[in-house]
């Protein structure tokens, strides 16, 4: 590849700030708030004109495993999410959390028809969310904690001073500019802030399992999702088929969800093969979902009930990237960690997990080491959200919305405590950090 020189420039540093947080998805806001309401004064830089990322501008219009089945529930900020959006009229939908771990037939009977809801036979705590009204929840939550957001902000790379990260320079209408801050949160889904500060990680990929599949959600309008649940349950077999007919149709494997409202549903997709990092593989799926919408709507409306009258309701602006670089930490979790349902001294989450591991009553859950968190080497540093510390089987796991907002809520308050003690985030006293999560109602047993 030809090169050219870029030429040298002063660069004007456009704030500063004790936590710059980049990245403003579930990670990212969550961090912002939690770092913002101990005291801390917050940046958060994103990249788009909303936050929320993947959950809001991706239509990841489902939030599952918000709890284990037996009824200990993903709490802190998590929880008030649903708590807030519940103040709005239809903008969330599922079981309540009272329900959650609930055996009763009639429970049981009736969410099953819902995708992820009913697991072993136990009614899960999982919500289907509206993303627009969730954009607003959030902008909310960032303004209440007097975090400062700065909008259609690009992260270009780290700025390191003699081997120090001192922030982050960005890109945007304005030019490129700096941001400084005493800790970074890189909460961008794929490193970028490590990685150009030259920390390690491992960005390998196993194709047979689901974080290897890259996704454009679409929503579907003037649907009617109980009419089509009750056809899918009567003749189970024949749905099947038809849907298998609609991946043909369409080129790729999709899935029609529920979502908060009856008469909307969103398409989930999974595209294989194709690398988050990559430009082609990033434009190849924006164009490849896109052009088959229009035979996907015209075979849902002829082949199966409840989308006789559906149209194309939105796209998602975001591409669904369900892997990424993964941070070479303290610790990398395992799969076998997590298999054994292994407990950690630092830990500052505990999420349930999609499947049981180790226990065939329930769920096993999943632990997190704040060490997942902290580069091997650098400093100045904390990676929340996907791009945690883990092996890619591990990965699978942990890299939904549930598991990145307790990261991110985590990292946060580490942050702080690294700003208020003057210390590094790796030498931070775990115990006050777990005290400060506890405080905040976060779910983290005692070990």
């Amino acid at each position: 590849m030809r090169t050219v020189l870029e030429p040298q420039t002063q660069i004007p540093v456009y704030d500063e700030a004790d936590v710059l947080v980049v990245g403003g998805g579930p990670a990212g806001s969550a961090a912002a708030i939690s770092a913002a309401r101990n005291g801390a004064k917050v940046i958060l830089l994103e990249r788009y004109g909303f936050l929320g990322g993947l959950v809001t501008g991706g239509q990841v219009c489902m939030i599952p495993n918000l709890d284990n089945g037996t009824g200990d529930k993903v709490l802190g900020i998590q929880k008030e999410w649903m708590t807030r959006l519940g103040k709005y009229p239809d903008a969330v939908f599922g079981p309540k959390d009272r329900e959650a771990g609930s055996t009763n037939s009639e429970l049981v009977k009736k969410w099953s028809n819902y995708f992820g809801t009913v697991w072993n036979n136990r009614v899960m705590y999982t919500t289907f969310i509206d993303p627009e009204l969730m954009k607003i929840v959030l902008n909310d939550m960032v303004e209440e904690a007097k975090v400062t957001v700065y909008f259609h902000c690009w992260a270009a790379k780290a700025f390191m001073d003699e081997g120090t990260l001192k922030g982050v320079f960005f890109e945007s209408k304005e030019g490129r500019k700096a941001i400084l801050a005493k800790v970074v949160i890189d909460a961008t889904g794929e490193g970028d802030i490590f990685a150009s500060a030259g920390a390690e990680f491992d960005n390998s990929i196993d194709p047979t399992i689901r974080n290897s599949n890259m996704a454009e959600c679409f929503r579907l309008a003037n649907t009617d999702y109980a009419k089509y649940a009750a056809y899918k349950a009567a003749f189970p077999e024949e749905c099947a088929r038809k849907l298998q007919c609609l991946n043909e149709t369409a080129g790729y494997k999709l899935l029609p969800i529920p979502s908060n409202r009856n008469d909307n549903m969103w398409v989930n997709n999974w595209i294989p093969e194709r690398n988050s990092m990559k430009i082609q593989d990033l434009t190849y799926v924006e164009m490849k979902i896109k052009k088959a919408i229009p035979d996907v709507v015209r075979y849902l409306q002829k082949e199966l009930p409840g989308f006789e009258d559906c149209y194309l309701m939105d796209i998602a602006s975001v591409v669904g990237c369900r892997y990424s670089r993964r941070l070479k930490g303290q610790y990398q979790i395992t799969f076998d960690d997590l298999k054994q349902g292994k407990t950690f001294s630092d830990s500052i989450a505990v999420t349930p997990a999609m499947h049981s591991f180790n226990k065939p009553d329930g769920e096993a859950a999943l632990s997190i080491p704040f060490r997942a968190l902290v580069p091997e080497k650098l400093d100045n540093l904390l990676a929340a959200g996907r791009c945690l510390s883990a092996d890619v089987r591990a990965h699978n796991w942990l890299n939904l919305i549930p598991h990145s907002v307790a990261t991110g809520e985590a990292s946060g308050a580490a942050a702080y405590l690294a700003v208020q003690s003057g210390k590094k985030p790796r030498d931070i006293d775990i115990v006050k950090l777990q005290k400060i999560l506890r405080n905040q109602g976060v779910y983290l047993p005692e070990i």
